[in-house]
């Protein structure tokens, strides 16, 4: 059996009150790892919480609105003040809302069954903000205090999008997620010194209640494997990373597609 090493970290996960955040904090919790992750007003984290509790996991959370830098050293004081240092952190949370470049009518739809806007400054700003700013400040406090208190072992893992390259119809969230993966890769070249591994997770299209019937008919023929993906298959890349096994792997993009990008 593998012993990935997990079992007494620390790890905070942002958005993890459903889909693949979710997925990602009950895996590390069977890795008896403690998860301390966010949500942002939805009930659905209880839900999480009680299922990790039902694993005899060690779990808490905190609702964060990810587009205040305010709130970030703030959810590090909290995960510390219940379980200890934060060893790894997971940036699962992003902002998805459809915009173009193309001129609509308010409130149009196109290739899936959600409404599809014209880019604004304000479609651009909440993607970014979240997307990427907060990441980009999430691994910067990261850094500061695993420095400060002379750790030797960290990881990062940031999840992108197999759209970040070029994403129509949904601009914005593409753009935003190239800028994480630029991040990451300095972050990577920048901390790998102090022990710090940072990976970039690449998801295709997994099922997290988006996918309609219809479009998921459509999407399985240009996959390989014949089916979209779940969230506990990316959950499973991210623990893999924040592994022992991942030790001299650093500055990576992995993508979890089944084939649908090769």
């Amino acid at each position: 059996m593998i012993d990935t090493g997990l079992a007494g970290k620390v790890v905070l996960i942002t958005g993890a009150n459903r889909g693949i955040g979710a997925a990602t904090a009950r895996a590390f919790a069977a890795q008896q790892a403690a998860v301390f992750f966010t949500s942002l007003g939805e009930p659905t984290a209880a839900i999480v919480s009680k299922q990790i509790e039902q694993m005899g996991g060690r779990v808490a959370s905190s609702e964060a609105d990810l587009r205040d830098p305010a709130i970030i050293p703030q959810l590090f004081d909290r995960a510390e003040h219940i379980f200890g240092p934060v060893q790894i952190l997971v940036n699962n949370a992003a902002a998805s809302d459809n915009d173009t470049f193309r001129p609509l009518e308010p409130n149009a739809h196109d290739r899936i069954d959600r409404p599809l806007y014209t880019i604004t400054s304000d479609s651009h700003d909440l993607h970014f903000a979240v997307n990427s700013r907060a990441v980009a400040l999430l691994m910067a406090e990261f850094a500061r205090r695993h420095i400060a208190r002379n750790a030797e072992w960290g990881r990062i893992i940031n999840l992108s999008t197999d759209g970040a390259h070029c994403f129509p119809q949904e601009v914005s969230y593409g753009a935003s997620k190239a800028a994480l993966e630029a991040y990451s890769r300095s972050a990577a070249a920048e901390l790998g010194r102090y022990g710090i591994g940072v990976n970039i997770v690449s998801p295709g299209p997994t099922q997290t209640g988006w996918i309609t019937p219809a479009f998921e008919t459509q999407l399985v023929q240009s996959i390989p494997f014949g089916r979209v993906g779940q969230p506990e298959d990316i959950a499973d890349a991210i623990v893999f990373l924040a592994s022992q096994q991942a030790n001299w792997i650093t500055g990576q993009l992995i993508r979890v597609n089944g084939g649908a990008l090769i």
